[in-house]
């Protein structure tokens, strides 16, 4: 129990240091306007990457919707906040957004999950471009290709660094519970797993539900920090874009989904200058990234407080008295 709460202190205490850090970066200019775009874009990819790493790191199964769901995400928020241009309006976006994103991967997942490697990719492909292709159809609902724009300035890095903290707090704990550590036991081998007596179905089914409902609260920020949203902004390719984070961290790392979506962003901001060549320079860097490192750069490791502490006093010994 004394262990447990150090823990909690610990993380606590480096939550704190984070966000007073960004804050004092903030406050003194040192992150101007351009930079704290970067920011945002930062914390909603870690959201994305954090949930879409639980349906593929965790219960590995290979996903491609996840751009699917960050849209409704994205338009439920949106259209909730120009209707009621309040904080209300945009936590009751995000709810809407994650109630029904939820549903639909549950109605979407329980037939598609029973599906294995590149048969579940191309299904849940086909979910999220059905999503898109909904949005797009709905008329003055949705506005069509032009999309929304004038959707509220509500969310801050502030907000979103907390729905950050959140997201990261329920993916971490679902992993340690007994329902999480199912869901590994499924990736590391699903026939053994059902052997055992775990409904495996249930639980690739409750990860990607998780995984659902976070991409929507991606993508409910999103929409409501640069006002604008599009169908096109929810392709194929944002999936890819998620995937690559997921990847480049490490499968089964949380950690590694954060590290990821930290490096990457400041790996765009310094190819800005480069033009058209950014993209060629950027995927040059992953490709070698990848070869050096093709595990990721966590692996499945975790950086945790209780960890580093029992370092500490490994490290420490006590030194034995000497005879008087």
């Amino acid at each position: 129990m004394k262990q447990f709460n150090k823990t909690n202190l610990g993380w606590l205490i480096f939550i704190a240091v984070a966000f007073l850090l960004i804050q004092f970066g903030v406050s003194f200019g040192l992150i101007d306007a351009f930079y704290e775009i970067t920011l945002m874009t930062i914390l909603i990819n870690i959201i994305l990457a954090a949930g879409l790493n639980l349906i593929i790191g965790f219960s590995g199964q290979f996903s491609l919707g996840h751009a699917g769901f960050m849209a409704i995400g994205a338009y439920c928020t949106g259209i909730m906040t120009i209707k009621l241009p309040t904080l209300v309006g945009l936590f009751a976006g995000l709810l809407l957004g994650i109630i029904v994103a939820s549903l639909v991967a549950l109605v979407v997942g329980i037939p598609t999950l029973r599906l294995k490697g590149d048969y579940l990719a191309i299904a849940t492909l086909g979910v999220a471009e059905i999503i898109r292709i909904a949005i797009l159809n709905m008329g003055s609902l949705t506005n069509g290709a032009a999309g929304l724009s004038g959707i509220p300035y509500l969310t801050t890095w502030q907000l979103a660094f907390i729905f950050v903290v959140v997201t990261l707090v329920i993916i971490v704990n679902y992993i340690k519970s007994s329902a999480g550590r199912a869901t590994v036991a499924i990736r590391e081998d699903e026939i053994a797993a059902e052997s055992m007596g775990i409904n495996t179905t249930k639980f690739k089914t409750i990860a990607f539900v998780i995984g659902a409902a976070t991409a929507a609260v991606g993508g409910g920020l999103h929409a409501s920090y640069f006002s604008v949203i599009r169908p096109a902004d929810f392709t194929f390719m944002k999936s890819i874009d998620i995937l690559i984070i997921v990847v480049f961290g490490g499968l089964g790392s949380v950690t590694g989904s954060v590290v990821a979506a930290i490096v990457l962003g400041i790996i765009n901001v310094f190819l800005q200058p480069f033009g058209q060549l950014r993209m060629i320079l950027y995927s040059v860097a992953l490709i070698a990234i990848m070869i050096f490192k093709p595990s990721g750069l966590f692996g499945t490791k975790e950086f945790t407080i209780s960890g580093l502490l029992n370092r500490k006093k490994k490290a420490s010994p006590k030194q034995k008295e000497e005879p008087k």
